[in-house]
């Protein structure tokens, strides 16, 4: 396993900010890393990367213990903080000119071009990095995390500050990395995670809540489908629980919410209540459990 956490612990005072947590990742997976503001996710990425040190447990990259040989792990490691520190005063090529001489990369220029042309920073790459948009300094943090080809990527929010075209370009770049790489990312915004992940790991209040594929979160969630009716008229509350009971609640006025087993079954019930009673239907579909249901179920 590229990445393999075993009953991870980090205190502060009383506070648990990682609570005995256990995960692997292994080579070729992109893994989506979420949980709420303060569920331990950042906390957790520094201790796999060296940057703290946990109370208890172990951490290793690619088989080494992270707290035993923290210099060759991070050789193996591609990281983008959340923070996201860089020198501002230098010019984006003389950046990662020191980020390659810090990595020993006996060819730097090439690889300084590589990671440039990886990220698409060429139209600005001759500029000094504060006179960058936060967009931009973001792809410079994620050239940086690139420039020694490690084996594993650890990424907190990379796609921040990005607008939508920068979001899927990115996307695509975190994608083409996952083909050889190990990846592990946290992000806010789910339809990224959706997009890129089969598998995401979920934490809350620092305790591991889930890890599973996408496929089976979603089915596991609640094992019901969402059934969405919009009716042209207004119908009484009591009508509807009298036939439908606890599977129905109102949205608006004009809309109701079904959550069934039988999505089909239902769809059937409902056209033979609006024919009894000459109701119109405006639309009538059904929804599938998306990340966003399934984690507000587990967070909230």
């Amino acid at each position: 396993m590229s990445i393999e956490v075993k009953n991870l612990l980090k205190e502060y005072g009383e506070q648990k900010a990682v609570n005995d947590i256990s995960f692997k990742v292994g080579k070729g997976e992109i893994v989506g890393f979420l949980g709420p503001n303060g569920a331990g996710k950042s906390t957790t990425m520094k201790i796999i990367t060296g940057y703290l040190q946990q109370t208890a447990g172990e951490a290793f990259v690619s088989g080494i213990n992270v707290n035993e040989e923290p210099l060759q792990t991070k050789r193996k490691i591609g990281y983008l903080p959340e923070s996201n520190a860089l020198y501002y005063d230098m010019y984006v090529r003389e950046y990662l000119g020191f980020v390659a001489e810090v990595h020993q990369i006996s060819q730097k220029q090439q690889a300084i071009d590589k990671a440039i042309e990886t990220v698409k920073l060429n139209v600005e790459a001759k500029k000094k990095v504060g006179q960058l948009s936060k967009g931009y300094k973001q792809r410079v943090g994620l050239a940086a995390a690139l420039i020694h080809d490690p084996e594993v990527l650890i990424l907190d929010e990379p796609t921040s500050g990005l607008d939508p075209n920068q979001i899927i370009e990115i996307r695509e770049v975190i994608r083409q990395q996952g083909k050889n790489k190990t990846v592990l990312f946290s992000s806010h915004i789910l339809q990224e995670v959706e997009a890129i992940c089969d598998r995401v790991i979920i934490i809350n209040k620092g305790q591991l809540v889930a890890d599973d594929k996408l496929t089976n979160l979603r089915k596991n969630s609640t094992g019901q489908t969402k059934v969405i009716l919009e009716l042209k008229e207004t119908v009484d509350e009591e009508v509807m629980s009298s036939v439908f009971g606890k599977s129905v609640s109102r949205i608006n006025p004009n809309s109701w919410r079904f959550d069934t087993h039988d999505p089909e079954k239902l769809k059937k019930e409902i056209l033979q209540l609006t024919l009894q009673n000459n109701l119109n239907i405006v639309s009538l579909q059904s929804e599938t459990t998306n990340l966003e249901d399934v984690f507000r179920g587990l967070t909230a």
